[in-house]
């Protein structure tokens, strides 16, 4: 477990938050088809992403995979990136207590203009940073 600002970070969180999430991307109609496509193992696919959080939140080593290598080939957009982060926002800030989902939130933004600038990169485009920049939900109360 980690400690964010007095709210202890945890695998439960990190568990419910992908969960939850992964659920309601499955079901987008914008970028559910692109996951459900590539996905053939849901349950798998859980477990590397639950394992991905831990590394990335509470610093624990359990992935130890390149998780950009996939999404480059998949047929990604901004607009599939802004879906992306409007859903795991939402979903942070309805089943994390508020401090949690604003450092799940940072690392979100993070990841998505890392991926977003690589895919460019990968297709002869500048893209600029873009998540970074937005107002941070759940801020204020």
């Amino acid at each position: 477990m980690a400690e964010s600002s007095g709210t202890t970070l945890s695998e439960a969180m990190i568990e419910q938050l992908v969960h939850t999430f992964y659920g309601r991307v499955r079901q987008d109609e914008l970028i559910g088809p692109i996951f459900n496509a590539k996905v053939a193992d849901w349950d798998d696919h859980l477990a590397k992403l639950c394992a991905f959080w831990s590394s990335m939140v509470l610093r624990t080593g359990r992935y130890d995979g390149r998780p950009l290598r996939p999404h480059l080939m998949l047929p990604l957009e901004g607009r599939h990136f802004d879906r992306w982060l409007d859903l795991f926002e939402r979903t942070a800030g309805e089943v994390l207590p508020r401090e949690a989902a604003l450092v799940f939130i940072d690392r979100a933004r993070r990841i998505a203009d890392s991926f977003e600038m690589s895919i460019g990169t990968r297709r002869g485009e500048i893209r600029p940073p873009r998540h970074q920049s937005r107002p941070m939900p759940l801020a204020d109360g």
